[in-house]
């Protein structure tokens, strides 16, 4: 399996329950095709360096997964025809990102072994 990166901008004009909706649809598409959502990273709303599809705010939401090459060709054709997402970028990372990736996931994992060793004392 592939590690893959994606940017979504969703209508920032959508109540939180429908963005909820619209990241969740993601996810389970993911993990439906034999996935496996690593981190979604939810930025929030802000405004876009120009106007696209009329709209100058967006909400962003940052996606890294485990999944095999055919998804993504599926999820690509999910974010055309839907309605929240007003646009997308799928990157596939290399060797060097997936070392990043996998440094920054142990130093948080260890960061908050850390936090919860000062809890308990």
């Amino acid at each position: 399996m592939n590690i893959y990166e994606n940017i979504v901008i969703l209508n920032a004009a959508l109540p939180d329950e429908e963005i909820n909706a619209a990241i969740t649809r993601i996810k389970d598409l993911v993990t439906n095709t034999g996935g496996e959502t690593v981190k979604a990273d939810l930025w929030g709303r802000r405004k876009l360096a120009y106007e696209i599809k009329k709209q100058q705010k967006g909400f962003y939401v940052l996606f890294v997964f485990k999944t095999p090459a055919g998804t993504i060709k599926k999820l690509e054709e999910l974010y055309k025809v839907f309605d929240p997402v007003i646009k997308f970028m799928v990157i596939k990372l290399g060797p060097k990102q997936v070392k990043a990736l996998e440094a920054a996931q142990a130093a948080a994992q260890a960061a908050a072994e850390t936090e919860q060793a000062r809890k308990e004392a």
